[in-house]
Formats: C-alpha cells, structure tokens, sequence
C-alpha cells in the first residue's frame, strides 16, 4: 500500500498545490494529514480542497486547527478524521490523535496529554500506524537545530506500544525520518523544500520512505 503523509499545510494556496500535485504524480492508495491542515480562520474551503483530492484523507487536528475543524472532517466526503480513532484500512491500523500545545522547549498533545494518551493506548498495536501532530520528545523535533521540542507524553506511549510507525510534523525543520527503538518516526512537515513523504507498506517487509520534493 502506498501513503502520501504529510503535514502543517496551514491553508496556503501553494501548499495545497503541491499535495494535490504529489497526489496526481505519486498514486498514493491513501492520504495522511498530521495536523495543522488550516490556519485558524476559514477552514471550509480547505477541508473540501482535500476531500475531493481523488483518494481517503485520513487526518489529525494540530495547534492551528479549531476545534470545528474536527467536525469539518466528519461531515465532508473524503475526509475522516482520526482522532482517538482506530480504522483499518487495507489491512493497515490507523490511530489517530489531535491537537498540539507549544511550550517552551516541549510540545504537548493537549492539557490533560496523560490522560488522553492512556485513553489512546488500546487502539494501538506492534502493527499500527500512530499519527499525531508533534513528534515524540528527541525524534526529528530540533528548533533552531539545538533545541528539543517535542513531547514527552508521545515518546513514553511509543517507547510503551511500539507502533511501527509515527507519522508526525510540527516541527517544519526538522522533516525527515529516524526510529525510536523499533518504531519508524517520519515527520512529514511541509517546509520550503519538502512536501511530505512517501511510504510504500508492507507487513511483512521494513517500509519504503522517501520525502518528497516539489
């Protein structure tokens, strides 16, 4: 199976391009959203933008994501929203969870992230694909190139589940991909060089992950 993940489009016209662009050349079964898809205001136009981009979009809310946007995704076709959801789709487990609250030199899920992270334990397994807006703590979250910003909570679930895979962004300079013992993390952020990643799935074999440019 073939996932175009990304990240932090934030309602721009160009970026919004390039996922459609990325879509029509890469074929991608499915679509990822790790939040950030809307930048405050307006939200409509956008998430009807990507439902009718010709595959599922599957997606998470992030700090620039309203609360109706949740909503929003319920309601369009094409869109799902994943958040505190467990789907399968072809063979492949999607748990999702929204929001992301920047603080100094962390991020967290949302206000009461433990409580929220051990309601979202049990939808995961060693087989799942886990996203959410920031990265967990140490993995592809350096700001400025030297400071750590991504979130404890996230990293003591995958370091307690081992998903096999996170598909994450927020931290646009930071896009790429590394492992957090035997979990693949890829941030996905979308930055003025790359527009996500490409991920071809399979069960039994390592994924193949190449970030986009465009």
């Amino acid at each position: 199976m073939r996932i175009y993940a990304v990240a932090d489009i934030h309602g721009k016209e160009d970026r919004l391009a390039r996922v459609e662009t990325a879509i029509e050349r890469f074929q991608p079964d499915v679509a990822v959203v790790a939040g950030d898809i809307t930048n405050y205001v307006g939200p409509s136009p956008v998430i009807s933008r990507l439902g009718a981009m010709g595959v599922p979009v599957f997606c998470i809310g992030g700090n620039s994501d309203l609360g109706r946007v949740e909503a929003l995704l319920s309601e369009t076709p094409g869109t799902t929203s994943l958040h505190m959801e467990s789907i399968l789709f072809n063979s492949v487990n999607f748990v999702g969870i929204s929001g992301t609250i920047p603080l100094p030199f962390r991020s967290r899920v949302c206000l009461r992230e433990n409580r929220a992270l051990k309601a979202l334990a049990p939808l995961m397994t060693e087989r799942s694909i886990l996203v959410a807006h920031p990265p967990p703590l140490g993995t592809r979250d350096r700001v400025g190139g030297r400071f750590h910003a991504g979130s404890t909570g996230l990293r003591h679930l995958v370091n307690q589940g081992q998903p096999r895979m996170v598909i994450c962004g927020h931290i646009h300079e930071d896009a790429g991909t590394t492992t957090l013992g035997q979990t693949i993390v890829v941030n996905c952020a979308m930055n003025r060089n790359l527009s996500g990643a490409l991920i071809d799935w399979d069960l039994e074999h390592p994924p193949s992950i190449e970030m986009v440019t465009l």
